[in-house]
């Protein structure tokens, strides 16, 4: 983690462990996501409280903070912003996503539906890929069988570069993913941004379970907060959008951790 944020580690170390293994055997049938925007320092009491809570933190290779690295794909309109933007009911995301610390990259699909649920598939590809995958037949039939769009249809937009710490309560019928560290790269524009010492939490619970971690969040005056790393990051970094509704976004951002982002 950059030396100018909090350190986590300590707080983490008193959460007991949980491994992939045990992770990936969670299934959410009646899932419902919620997110969340707060700042370091309530996060290190929030962590403090999960801990009494029962809350197991997510380690993998030994480490409970894990670094991620994404890079967003787009058509040469800015499609899939502006769907979302749009309020669409029913659209899609395509990135490439690189797991730093285990090497592992796949090229992701998010879809949502009509009904407000998000799907993800992924195919997994070759890390030297996230820029162009567009020579690997196994990824390209892959997106064109499960999005709207071909690799020809796109290019890399943007790279998003964060630190992620994952919480699953006692009952397991809830996952927390935790980012910080949110750093944007638009390669069209040749800007960047950080969202500084802002948090985005999202919140994976079985709908029928009673959610400790609500109760948390509702403590330390943590509200819901629709944010994607997507379209703030573009709005941030790209003068030429017409961003609508996410300048509010970012402007909640900055009232959550009481500074102006700067645009490089």
């Amino acid at each position: 983690m950059p030396t100018d944020h909090i350190s986590f580690e300590g707080a983490l170390g008193a959460l007991a462990p949980i491994t992939l293994e045990e992770m990936d055997g969670i299934k959410l049938m009646n899932r419902i996501d919620s997110k969340y925007l707060t700042d370091e320092r309530t996060l290190l009491e929030m962590l403090a409280d999960a801990a009494k809570a029962g809350y197991r933190a997510l380690v993998i290779e030994d480490k409970r903070i894990t670094n991620y690295n994404s890079v967003y794909y787009d058509t040469p309109a800015l499609r899939m912003y502006y769907d979302h933007r749009d309020k669409h009911l029913v659209r899609q995301k395509v990135r490439t996503r690189a797991y730093m610390d285990t090497g592992q990259a796949f090229l992701e699909i998010k879809r949502k539906n009509n009904k407000g649920r998000t799907s993800k598939k992924r195919i997994g590809i070759p890390e030297g890929e996230m820029m162009d995958f567009s020579g690997d037949a196994a990824a390209c039939d892959y997106l064109s069988r499960k999005s709207w769009f071909t690799a020809e249809d796109l290019s890399p937009v943007l790279e998003t570069i964060f630190v992620r710490m994952t919480l699953v309560n006692p009952a397991m019928t809830e996952r927390l993913t935790i980012d910080t560290c949110l750093q944007f790269n638009n390669f069209r524009t040749g800007l960047q941004a950080s969202l500084r010492d802002a948090v985005i939490i999202e919140l994976k619970q079985d709908g029928h379970a009673r959610s400790q971690m609500k109760r948390i969040l509702l403590d330390h005056r943590v509200k819901p907060a629709r944010v994607s790393k997507y379209c703030v990051a573009v709005t941030l970094t790209d003068p030429a959008t017409r961003s609508g509704r996410f300048k509010t976004k970012v402007r909640q951002i900055e009232k959550t951790i009481n500074h102006k982002i700067a645009i490089q």
